[in-house]
C-alpha cells in the first residue's frame, strides 16, 4: 500500500484490515435513525457527495431484480426486427456478455472509447445500434452480484435510482462540470439562444486537467476558463459551509475536480475561501474526524485518487467499493452526525460501457436542419455547435454538426442516509443538475447555470427520501471490502476475459423491488386523418414533472427517432405521413416504463373510434373513451392484458355515439400491459398508474 493511499485511506483508529472495526460502523449506519425534528428536508445537516469513474447501469446492475436491466420488456426497436440488446460491431451482433470473476480476471477489463466522437457515434441519435463498434466489444461486459456484493449490497440496504443519467453524451470532464456548475455550456449564451462552441462549453477533456502541484509551483491550466459560477461558489456567496476532501496533488492530475475549469477556482489564491476550501488538502481522515467531533461542513465532495476512483483500466469495482466504505466509516465515526446526513455516490460518465434504456434529451437535428421532435419550451441554447467539425467521427452522418449534450447513459446513484433505508429503487429521470437542485432545496439557494430544459425533465432526489416517517433498522450487513489490493493482486493471475464469440443469453434477477412515487402522469392518443395521409399523436402532461417521450418509426427505423419535452401540465402534438401502402407502427417510450404502440393501416383504421385512454387513479386502472363519428356503429375490442386475468372486453360504439370502459390496474401494484384492437389498427398501452403512493418495481421484470 502506498504513503500516499494509507494517508488518504486511513481514517480515526481503523486500518485496511480491520474487518471487525469496519463492519461495526457500517452496522452502526445501518441502524443509526434519523434524526427528525422538522420531519422536513430542513432534518438534513449534511449532504456528502461522491463522484466516482466510468460505469453504467446496465454495466453494473442490468441483472439485479426490481430495476430497469435486461429484463426489460419494450426495448427499442431496431432493423430487421432485432432489438437494443443486438448492438453491431460491424462484423456481427454482440448482445450484453457476463463478465465471470470467478474464472477470469474481469475485475480488471480494458477502458473503452468516451470521447464526443464515439459517444455520439455510439448513441447514433436514438438509434442505438452501434455501441461495440464504435466502444469496442468490452463495451457490452456486465457483472452480477457474485461478482460485485458490495454494490449490490449497498444498493439492496438503502436506494438505488435506475433512471440516473449523465448529464453530457461524452467524457469525464463535461459531465464533471455540470457537476459542479450544474450546466457544461455557457448559461449566458445558452439565454441568448445562441448554441455553444467549445470556447464557451467543453466537448472533450481538457480544462479540468492541469500540471504542477499545490502549493508549489502551483497547477498549470489547459484551456481557456469557463466563467460562470460554480456550485461551491453559490453556496459561500450564501454563507452555507462547504469543503472538498481531498490530496490535491493525487486526484488524476485535477480530473475528479470539475472546479478547476473555472475562472473561480484558476484564480483563488491561498488564503481566500475557494482556495482554503476547495483546493488544499482534507484527508479521508480528515472527514472521519469531523464526522466525529461534529465539524463536518453542510455540504462536502469526496474527491477519490485514481487507484481508487473505480475507473476501468485504471480502478477495480473492488477497490471503489473499498474507498466507499472507508467513507461511510468516516461517516459513521459519531452517531449523532450520521442520523443527519444524505451520502450521494454516482458516476460522472458510463465510460464506452452500454445501457439500453434511451436518455431524454432534446430533440436531434436531421440532416436537413430540421428538428426530429418538438418541445414545449424554447430549445436553443441547449445544443453544441461544432460548426469546424473538429469533434465528431467521420462515421457518424446521421445529422449535422449540430448536437443535443444530453442527457447521455444512465450510471448508477446510490441514496445512502437514515431516510433513504429499506431497498427502494427510484425511477424518476435524474441527471448530475438533480444534486445541485436537492441543494437548492436544502439551502434555499438558486443555481443559475441549471437549465429551464434540465429544471422541467430531471427531479431534485427529494423523491427518494422519506423525512416524515422511520426507516427500517434491520438490513443485511455489506460484505467485506477491505484489503482489496492484495484480494485484486490474486483475482489478476486468472485468464484475460474476452468477449464471448457466441451470443449469451440475458438474464435478470427475479423478484421486486419497493418503488418510489414518481411525479407522472402520461398519455399519448393518436389521430387518423385519411385526407392528409397522416397518422397524429397527442402527447399529454398530466403530471407534476416534465418529461420525454421517444417515437420509433418502426417502418422507418433509418430515421433518427423523434423526441418530444412536454413540460407538466402541457401538450404537443405531431404527424406522421404514412407510406404508400397506407401501413404505420409507431412505438413510444417514456419514464419507469411506459409505453404506447400504435399499428395499422390509414384506410381501415380511418374507420376506428377515436380512442382516449386516462387512469381512474382513485380507484386504480385505465378508463377508455370511444367516439365514433361515422354513420355505422364500430367494435372496439380490450384484450390481452400481462398482468390481469381478466376476460376480454367488446365495446360497441354506436354511430355518432359514445362508450366508455374501464380496465382494472392490479391494486397491490398499478401495473398495466393491455392492447385495444380497432378497426385496422391495434393500440398497446403499458406502464404504471402514479397514484401518489408508493408502490414495487415492475413484477414481470425479468430477463
Amino acid at each position: 500500500m502506498s504513503n500516499s493511499r494509507r494517508d488518504f485511506l486511513k481514517t480515526a483508529g481503523i486500518a485496511a484490515g480491520s474487518a471487525a472495526a469496519f463492519h461495526a460502523s457500517i452496522g452502526r449506519a445501518l441502524a443509526i435513525p434519523a434524526k427528525r425534528t422538522t420531519g422536513t428536508i430542513r432534518d438534513v445537516r449534511h449532504i456528502v457527495i461522491l463522484m466516482q469513474e466510468n460505469r453504467s447501469f446496465d454495466h453494473y446492475f442490468g441483472t439485479m431484480k426490481g430495476v430497469r436491466g435486461f429484463g426489460d420488456r419494450h426495448p427499442i426497436p431496431l432493423a430487421e426486427g432485432k432489438n437494443v440488446w443486438f448492438q453491431s460491431n460491424g462484423a456481427r451482433d454482440l448482445p450484453p456478455f457476463h463478465l465471470d470473476t470467478a474464472r477470469t480476471n474481469a475485475l480488471k477489463v480494458p477502458g473503452t472509447p468516451h470521447s464526443f466522437s464515439d459517444a455520439q457515434a455510439a448513441w447514433n441519435q436514438g438509434k442505438f445500434g452501434l455501441w461495440p463498434k464504435f466502444k469496442t466489444d468490452y463495451s457490452m461486459g456486465y457483472y452480477k452480484r457474485e461478482d460485485i456484493p458490495f454494490q449490490f449490497a449497498l444498493a439492496e440496504a438503502f436506494t438505488i435510482c435506475d433512471a440516473y443519467h449523465c448529464s453530457i453524451t461524452t467524457g469525464t470532464d463535461p459531465n464533471r462540470i455540470v457537476f459542479w456548475s450544474g450546466s457544461n455550456f455557457d448559461p449566458d449564451v445558452a439565454a441568448t439562444g445562441t448554441n455553444c462552441r467549445d470556447d464557451k462549453s467543453e466537448p472533450n477533456n481538457l480544462r479540468c486537467w492541469i500540471k504542477g502541484a499545490l502549493p508549489e509551483p502551483g497547477y498549470t491550466y489547459a484551456g481557456n476558463a469557463l466563467e460562470w459560477a460554480t456550485i461551491p461558489e453559490v453556496l459561500e456567496a450564501a454563507g452555507v459551509d462547504w469543503r472538498i476532501y481531498q490530496d490535491p496533488n493525487d486526484n488524476w492530475t485535477g480530473a475528479m475536480h470539475g472546479g478547476l475549469a473555472f475562472k473561480g477556482f484558476r484564480d483563488a489564491k491561498p488564503g481566500s475561501p475557494i482556495y482554503e476550501r476547495g483546493m488544499t488538502h482534507h484527508s479521508l481522515e480528515k472527514l472521519a474526524e469531523d464526522a466525529k467531533n461534529g465539524t463536518l461542513p453542510a455540504v462536502s465532495w469526496v474527491l477519490p485518487p485514481k487507484q481508487w476512483s473505480e475507473h476501468p483500466s485504471a480502478s477495480t469495482p473492488i477497490e471503489g467499493a473499498e474507498f466507499t466504505a472507508s467513507v461511510l466509516d468516516a461517516l459513521t465515526a459519531n452517531p449523532d452526525t450520521w442520523a443527519g446526513t444524505v451520502f450521494f455516490q454516482t458516476f460522472d460518465e458510463n465510460d464506452g460501457l452500454f445501457d439500453h434504456f434511451p436518455p431524454a434529451a432534446p430533440p436531434s437535428y436531421n440532416a436537413d436542419g430540421t428538428l426530429a421532435g418538438k418541445a414545449t419550451l424554447a430549445l436553443p441554447g441547449h445544443y453544441f455547435d461544432d460548426h469546424e467539425d473538429k469533434y465528431l467521427s467521420r462515421d457518424d452522418s446521421i445529422s449535422g454538426t449540430t448536437r443535443p449534450f444530453g442527457l447521455g447513459p444512465r450510471v448508477p446513484m446510490y441514496v445512502v442516509s437514515p431516510w433513504s433505508k429499506g431497498g427502494w429503487v427510484s425511477s424518476e429521470v435524474f441527471d448530475h443538475t438533480s444534486v445541485g437542485q436537492f441543494l437548492e432545496q436544502r439551502f434555499g439557494v438558486t443555481i443559475p447555470a441549471i437549465s429551464p430544459w434540465h429544471r422541467s425533465v430531471c427531479g431534485d432526489l427529494t423523491s427518494c427520501f422519506d423525512f416524515a416517517k422511520g426507516a427500517d433498522a434491520a438490513f443485511p450487513a455489506l460484505p467485506d471490502v477491505s484489503g482489496s489490493t492484495t484480494v485484486l493482486g490474486a483475482h489478476l493471475q486468472r485468464p484475460k476475459a474476452l468477449p464471448p464469440r457466441a451470443p449469451q443469453d440475458l438474464f435478470q434477477e427475479k423478484g421486486i423491488r419497493r418503488s418510489r412515487a414518481l411525479p407522472y402522469a402520461l398519455h399519448v392518443d393518436a389521430r387518423i386523418d385519411s385526407a392528409d395521409k397522416i397518422v397524429a399523436l397527442d402527447f399529454i402532461n398530466q403530471g407534476s414533472a416534465g418529461a420525454v417521450f421517444h417515437v420509433y418509426d418502426k417502418l422507418n427505423l433509418d430515421r433518427i427517432p423523434r423526441r418530444y419535452t412536454v413540460e407538466a401540465g402541457k401538450a404537443i402534438d405531431d404527424r406522421w405521413s404514412v407510406g404508400p401502402d397506407g401501413g404505420f407502427d409507431l412505438w413510444v417510450l417514456g419514464p419507469n416504463g411506459f409505453h404506447r404502440a400504435f399499428r395499422g393501416t390509414l384506410a381501415e383504421a380511418v374507420r376506428a373510434p377515436a380512442m382516449t385512454a386516462r387512469y381512474d387513479r382513485k380507484r386504480g386502472g385505465l378508463a377508455f373513451t370511444f367516439v365514433n363519428t361515422g354513420g355505422d356503429a364500430q367494435e372496439a375490442k380490450i384484450f390481452r392484458d400481462a398482468y390481469v386475468a381478466t376476460t376480454a372486453k367488446s365495446v360497441t360504439v354506436e354511430s355518432r355515439g359514445k362508450a366508455v370502459e374501464t380496465w382494472p390496474a392490479p391494486k397491490e401494484h398499478d401495473w398495466y400491459d393491455v392492447t385495444v384492437a380497432l378497426p385496422g389498427m391495434e393500440v398497446r398501452l403499458a406502464g404504471r398508474i402514479e397514484r401518489g403512493t408508493h408502490g414495487i418495481s415492475d413484477p414481470l421484470t425479468s430477463a
